[in-house]
């Protein structure tokens, strides 16, 4: 199998000073190779049997229905051949549909819901494929600059064959104004980069009249290599 570098511009710098916490938490200093003497070979694989009844239903955690507008995301895990990542741990974090997360620091004068939670995880399956419903989060201001408010997004982990192999990247919605102005979305230098953060509507996974359906497919390598460190 070809191996295929990551493209200049695809990744963001550690330190964008745009964004302006990077400065105080970006390393300084070049990264520190370390090399494992003896390979991990075992417990390397994510169990089924961490898997809750409703992790991939975000909307299915509370007494009754949360508020907002009800969406079902799925996609594909690949890697720059197209190949399927199969069996990997993805786990998705989000604010409710007033913008707002569920954790003890966000004192954003929004109302919490308390039939939503905003997590969930699941397992891609042998086509590398993942499915998970949701409601579409809200933006919300993080006093990053004046009027700073950021797009509607869910934040995706994805872990590799060891725990410690994780990547962190975050799904947008199309055509969001606030692309513009989010100094974490305009990190990502390379303009085609940027856009494959943009989930796509999609048709064929809308649900009836339940839910809209949108796609959004992570590449882990190569030339089309999905943003990732957001």
């Amino acid at each position: 199998m070809k191996f295929e570098s990551i493209a200049p511009g695809t990744w963001p710098e550690l330190i964008y000073p745009a964004y302006k916490s990077t400065v105080k938490r970006g390393p300084l200093q070049p990264n520190l190779r370390i090399e494992a003497p003896v390979p991990v070979t075992q417990n390397i694989h994510a169990d089924p049997r961490i898997l809750l009844p409703h992790d991939a239903d975000l909307t299915a955690v509370g007494a009754g229905e949360p508020l907002g507008e009800k969406i079902v995301v799925t996609g594909r895990v690949v890697d720059e051949d197209g190949k399927p990542v199969r069996n990997s741990l993805i786990e998705v974090w989000q604010a409710n549909s007033a913008g707002r997360y569920w954790h003890s620091k966000d004192q954003h004068a929004a109302p919490l819901d308390p039939n939503f939670f905003g997590l969930g995880k699941m397992l891609t399956d042998d086509e590398g494929r993942y499915r998970f419903v949701t409601i579409k989060p809200g933006p919300y201001p993080w006093g990053n600059h004046d009027k700073a408010w950021r797009p509607a997004h869910i934040h995706f982990s994805l872990f590799g064959n060891v725990y410690a192999q994780r990547l962190v990247t975050q799904m947008y919605f199309p055509n969001d104004p606030l692309f513009d102005y989010d100094p974490i979305f305009q990190s990502v230098p390379d303009e085609a980069a940027r856009q494959r953060l943009v989930s796509r509507f999609s048709l064929e996974h809308t649900v009836g009249a339940e839910m809209l359906g949108y796609e959004f497919d992570i590449v882990l390598r190569g030339r089309n290599a999905t943003p990732m460190g957001l």
